[in-house]
């Protein structure tokens, strides 16, 4: 029997459960009694009790072995049949003196791999593997101090797979990364509707499709960058250029890769360019960014990185509300929180959970990671209120935390203030600032079209600027008459060219950073969407007429550029009008005068004021402004600035004659 026990020291090597079991047995024979005498035992009993130990040990040994060739047979069932296999690594390059990184690998049989890097100074805090091998989170614990070319190998017992990975050297802080403010004019450019400077990456025939690619791109723009300077453009604003591999997704805001430009805007030596010959005139970048969703061909809606990437799953999610109400309201329920924070867009948009650690730090890090490839200037935030707080707060942290200049607006389509300013930076809801420059000003936009296009009074707009209050930086706000989710001024019944160009003269003249729609500034016309994003005309060859030239243009296009460029170029000469601050002193059924200044609390006491005097009627009218008290009070010494109106002051009193449909324009101190 003792035999039996050394027969077999291999399954005894490796059998915890016998040693065990045999020191639990050891200590137990050895125990004293209670008279601290050891027990006497015969013989008999004692071989008894050495047969039983054999025999259980014995038994052990054959459970052991047995559990071990199980797990081997399963090992060996489950082992991988193939090498790994890296075929993409987001993002595609990093930066030396940046935040550690998240890599995500897309390959096949990740999830039995082994990850190394090259250089041994940098290691891999954390993994995360997908089920099916295809996704791997790579967890960086530190990057480079210099530019430097690595590799990162996964290895099974099946092989290796490896590829090259680059951190590069940041950008000079001088080049890009100067923000934008009130002193700027933005101007969006949907790039598939603007101009085609490439045709060789043209899909044939769509441009007769409304809802089709029209092949403007990244070098059409470059090439009228003149047009846009005269114009009195300094910042450009354009709309995604992510890949969006669908035949509708012409307007970017359905991503299929989220770290490409999109073949039919060109490339991003293209973007980079476009970058570089904005920042030599002194102009600026803004992109568009949709952190809370993809495009419904994404591979992730069919192949998720990990379970929890979305909120939902293509066959079964709510649909997101856009009543932004249980979002600033502290007694609303979560479930009706989540219907705008966790829905779907349109029913379409796959909706990405923020609130997985691994989705929040992809997301900023493409935030970085375009911002850091192009030089941008600023961001423009999509679809802002649909994304949790906590996010923004830790997207913003780590994004001004790099780029000190950098601005984001976001989009909060909502036409009530109270609701608006509530996402904006330096405001605190359930605990949380989400860090945000400035929202986009909606309910400015909302009080403009009511007041010129429905011809409801002047005073909603007067209103509309009581609430800045709201706002901790009103003067960061960027209002504007329309993008490309609205339908154009001329479209909607009431809109007519003199009251465009009075709008213009508010926007241009008001407070904060105005936004002009690419195609407004020549009185284009438009319904919804798509049909409010008609190509531009001139920015494709064969085009009948070419709107980028004085002599391309109607007699009516002619009027409105050249007022839109008459109002720009005087906010460029006016202080006053790019960063003072605003005061109404009347508004009426159809007449609103404003000024604006520094110290708008005191007296003019010699300060240079510049007034806006809006006069909406058909008719033209005599107004007289009581001016005591009020920060042109004392002013005497009046130069007119703009239109044919009138205006002289007693120091107490302003009085005014305006013809109709106009906008008078004049300073005073």
């Amino acid at each position: 029997m003792p035999r039996r026990q050394t027969s077999e020291p291999s399954i005894a090597s490796v059998s915890t459960p016998s040693a065990s079991l045999s020191s639990r047995d050891t200590s137990t024979s050895n125990q004293s009694d209670a008279t601290g005498t050891a027990p006497q035992e015969s013989g008999a009993v004692r071989f008894s009790y050495e047969l039983l130990e054999a025999e259980v040990n014995w038994k052990i040994r054959a459970w052991a072995a047995g559990v071990a060739w199980c797990a081997a047979a399963a090992y060996a069932q489950n082992a991988p049949q193939n090498a790994p296999k890296i075929e993409k690594i987001d993002p595609p390059n990093w930066w030396v003196n940046m935040p550690q990184a998240m890599l995500l690998v897309k390959g096949e049989n990740l999830n039995h791999a082994t990850f190394t890097l090259s250089d041994a100074r940098l290691r891999i805090a954390q993994i995360k593997t997908s089920p099916n091998g295809h996704w791997a989170e790579l967890w960086l614990s530190a990057s480079p101090q210099k530019a430097e070319e690595v590799t990162i190998s996964a290895r099974n017992t099946a092989g290796k797979g490896s590829a090259t990975y680059k951190f590069l050297t940041r950008r000079s802080t001088t080049d890009g990364f100067a923000g934008f403010s009130s002193k700027d004019v933005m101007y969006l450019i949907m790039t598939d509707r603007f101009a085609d400077g490439d045709v060789s990456n043209d899909t044939v025939g769509d441009r007769e499709k409304i809802r089709g690619w029209h092949g403007g791109d990244l070098r059409g723009v470059m090439q009228h960058l003149d047009y846009l300077q005269e114009l009195g453009i300094t910042t450009l604003w354009l709309t995604p250029v992510y890949q969006n591999h669908e035949a509708d997704s012409y307007h970017g805001y359905g991503a299929t890769d989220m770290y490409a430009v999109d073949e039919h805007y060109g490339s991003m030596d293209d973007l980079k360019a476009l970058s570089a010959a904005l920042h030599q005139r002194g102009m600026k970048l803004v992109l568009d960014t949709v952190p809370n969703h993809v495009g419904p061909k994404h591979p992730w809606v069919e192949d998720e990185p990990a379970p929890d990437w979305f909120h939902g799953t293509r066959a079964k999610h709510s649909v997101a509300q856009g009543d932004f109400k249980p979002l600033t309201d502290p007694h609303a329920s979560w479930r009706d929180q989540k219907n705008v924070t966790e829905g779907w867009f349109a029913d379409i948009l796959p909706d990405m959970n923020q609130d997985n650690s691994a989705v929040s730090q992809y997301l900023t890090q493409n935030a970085v990671w375009w911002t850091e490839m192009t030089g941008a200037d600023g961001l423009r935030i999509d679809t802002f209120p649909y994304v949790g707080r906590s996010f923004w707060h830790g997207f913003h942290a780590q994004l001004h935390g790099m780029y000190p200049k950098l601005t984001t607006v976001g989009e909060v389509f909502n036409p009530d203030a109270t609701i608006v300013s509530s996402f904006a930076g330096g405001v605190t809801r359930n605990g949380i600032d989400t860090g945000l420059d400035t929202p986009f000003d909606f309910p400015s936009y909302f009080a403009l079209r009511d007041a010129f296009v429905k011809g409801e009074s002047m005073t909603k707009l007067a209103e509309t600027l009581r609430m800045d209050a709201l706002y901790p930086h009103p003067e960061r706000l960027t209002p504007f008459l329309g993008n490309h989710d609205t339908t154009r001024f001329l479209w909607e019944k009431g809109g007519t060219l003199p009251r465009l160009k009075l709008a213009f003269a508010v926007l241009l003249t008001m407070r904060g950073m105005p936004q002009i729609y690419s195609g407004d500034e020549i009185a284009m016309t438009g319904g919804e969407d798509p049909d409010n994003r008609r190509d531009f005309p001139g920015g494709w060859a064969g085009d009948s007429q070419n709107a980028f030239t004085d002599g391309g243009r109607s007699a009516q296009q002619a009027e409105m550029h050249d007022w839109v460029r008459e109002l720009a170029t005087l906010r460029r000469r006016c202080d006053e009008l790019q960063r003072g601050e605003e005061q109404v002193l009347l508004a009426d059924k159809d007449a609103m005068v404003y000024v604006r200044g520094d110290a708008l609390n005191l007296a003019a006491d010699g300060k240079r004021r510049v007034v806006v005097a809006i006069n909406r009627s058909q008719e033209s009218r005599s107004i007289q402004v009581a001016t005591t008290d009020t920060s042109v009070a004392g002013g005497k010494t009046i130069e007119m600035l703009l239109g044919n109106g009138t205006a002289n002051s007693s120091g107490e009193q302003l009085e005014l004659k305006l013809p109709a449909e106009s906008v008078t324009i004049f300073s005073i101190r």
